[in-house]
């Protein structure tokens, strides 16, 4: 971290009996924000984030949309379909910075202390932070928020937190969490992201259940009306507390967010057209290239823009769930991803706006290519018993094709392989030589838009005598399935940060595979994965970091747990143009509706 950024303390002598009696001292570190590896770019006296106007006007309506429906409002549980927004009325101890990687700053807490092992993090709360009932936010909450939520809250949680060994008061205003072992750098921040519950309003409701009751935040809006799976509308709290704070300076602008559900995106494309909202993040391709194409946008009152996405785009993918035996052998897995023509699809149904994926951790430093050298290679060889020999001596390169649609070669090459694991063709369908199982894939899709997609690879897979087809479900069916893994193969987004860390553990671990609601959508379940997280989590500095993220990274491709997808290095917006926003955006977000905020003058036009 640049230098007088941390502020180094002798806080205390520890006795440490090693039989001669030594005295060591340890040195605690004192900050107003948190970074995991890099800089800390804005010092203890910033007054806003760079990507904000400090100066913005308040006031007027930012309408949004979402998909499907919603059944509760409370976000934290695996019960039921949250709310679009629900995080508008909640602050948090600290609040990421759009423009930095894995930076975060006080919001809720007003210092931290911790030791240069990172084995423990005290936070002390601003004085002034209050719940919108006027009752104080206070370590009590703190406490208890990080026991419920382990307890009763999303199993992701009890994951994410579970190094998180004891949370205690430390004096009057002074929250510590104690981590069962040293070197997590990345505990104290992930910990930082705790949502914090009022504890005298939940003492008195069950947690664990849905509900519609608007529960009572701490945040810059507060919930004013809702009509379950219609909309729900948030109101800007006037006297919240934290918006003087350098952290909210220029943003909550908005006096009134809705959000409007639809029951899909075309549904909720024509919406955007006939001004029944303002703001679209567009990620149809086709719709991007054909839908907006309105006298609206030809006068310059709808406005179509990309905006570059420094984000790490992850990986987006057809994944496979190895929980079912057809899945099983990694060869029949690599085999069907042969049936999937990107080259095709990018030109007769993408308009040529997209990239192949070919990592976990793709558009960053972070995906492995080539073969494996260096500290990432020292990290690997351990394991070269217990891994594929190719993640050693051969690049990961996906099935290619000339765009033309003809794909024999590569169907030919998938009946191979698919022979080589046991699997023929007997009376037209694709059966196990051993147990008599005949192939059969349904593909669960929660969008319609998505059939256009996946059927070109339908029809590959019928090509190869499997029995595939695609079911399309409403939003809550689909959630419920997806909870407890109940699908042959979906489409599915794993995000990755710029600093991977605990994530990848409800990503890719056999613990969180096993339980409903993770994000383990594939069922990883390799002791190899497994101990290379571990690495990942305690690398103690970027360069570690780096090559351990792309030894796993490596070791998932090899696994073949997935059919890659496609990515897009900008955000693509529609929005009608009666918004101003900062000159510049921050890197790792669009800013909307955060940053953004009513040009009175633009906003005329529509009156």
């Amino acid at each position: 971290m640049k230098h007088g950024q941390w502020i180094i303390l002798l806080l205390s002598l520890t006795l440490m009996h090693f039989g001669t009696g030594d005295v060591l001292a340890q040195k605690v570190l004192k900050s107003h924000a948190l970074s995991l590896h890099g800089d800390v770019k804005y010092g203890p006296q910033f007054t806003h984030f760079d990507y904000v106007n400090p100066d913005a006007p308040k006031g007027g309506t930012a309408r949004m949309a979402d998909l499907g429906t919603f059944d509760s409002l409370n976000p934290y549980i695996l019960k039921g379909v949250p709310a679009g927004g629900l995080g508008l009325i909640y602050s948090s101890l600290l609040v990421p910075s759009r423009d930095e990687a894995n930076t975060e700053y006080g919001e809720l807490v007003e210092s931290i202390e911790m030791p240069e092992d990172r084995s423990w993090v005290t936070f002390t709360l601003r004085a002034n932070a209050k719940w919108h009932d006027g009752k104080p936010v206070s370590v009590e909450d703190v406490i208890f928020s990080l026991e419920t939520i382990k307890s009763d809250g999303h199993p992701f949680y009890r994951s994410y937190y579970g190094d998180v060994v004891k949370a205690e008061r430390d004096g009057e205003r002074k929250v510590k969490f104690t981590f069962g072992s040293a070197g997590n750098r990345e505990l104290p921040v992930i910990i930082g992201q705790l949502p914090v519950l009022p504890k005298h309003y939940w003492e008195s409701r069950t947690f664990g259940e849905t509900t519609l009751e608007p529960p009572l935040g701490n945040g810059p809006y507060r919930i004013e009306s809702l009509e379950a799976g219609r909309y729900i509308r948030y109101r800007r709290v006037e006297d919240f507390w934290g918006k003087d704070l350098p952290v909210n300076a220029g943003q909550h602008n908005f006096d009134e967010i809705r959000f409007d559900y639809y029951r899909d995106a075309t549904v909720a494309v024509e919406a955007l057209k006939a001004n029944e909202f303002d703001f679209r993040l567009e990620n149809s391709s086709k719709d991007w290239a054909t839908a907006y194409d309105v006298p609206a946008l030809k006068d310059g009152r709808l406005i179509q823009e990309l905006a570059p996405d420094g984000n790490g785009t992850g990986m987006q993918a057809f994944w496979f769930n190895t929980r079912r035996g057809k899945f099983e052998d990694a060869r029949v897995r690599e085999a069907l991803s042969y049936t999937f023509d990107f080259e095709w699809a990018n030109k007769n149904l993408f308009y040529g706006q997209y990239s192949r994926t070919d990592s976990y951790f793709s558009n960053s430093e972070l995906a492995a290519s080539g073969l494996p050298t260096g500290k990432e290679l020292a990290i690997l060889e351990p394991y070269r018993d217990r891994i594929p020999e190719a993640v050693f001596t051969e690049a990961f390169v996906l099935p290619a094709t000339d765009g033309s649609g003809n794909v024999r070669d590569n169907l030919r090459t998938a009946r191979n392989m698919l022979a080589d694991a046991g699997w023929t063709i007997q009376d037209g369908k694709l059966t196990n030589g051993q147990s008599g199982e005949v192939m059969t894939i349904e593909f669960l899709l929660v969008s319609p838009a998505f059939e256009r997609i996946v059927g070109p690879v339908v029809q590959n897979l019928e090509r190869l005598g499997i029995d595939a087809k695609i079911r399309t479900v409403d939003a809550s069916q689909y959630q419920n399935r997806m909870n407890t893994y109940d699908f042959d193969m979906v489409v599915f987004w794993a995000r990755q940060s710029a600093s991977p860390g605990n994530e990848q553990r409800d990503f890719f671990s056999s613990v969180a595979g096993a339980n409903d609601g993770s994000r383990n959508v594939a069922g990883v379940a390799d002791p190899v994965v497994d101990e290379l997280i571990e690495e990942l989590i305690v690398a103690p500095d970027r360069e570690t970091l780096v090559a351990a993220t792309k030894a796993l990274d490596r070791v998932l491709l090899h696994g073949h747990y997935v059919i890659p997808n496609w990515h897009s290095k900008s955000f693509r917006l529609v929005y009608w143009n009666k918004f101003g926003k900062p000159g510049k955006l921050p890197a790792y977000h669009h800013g909307f509706p955060e940053i953004w905020w009513l040009d009175t003058e633009k906003s005329a036009q529509f009156k």
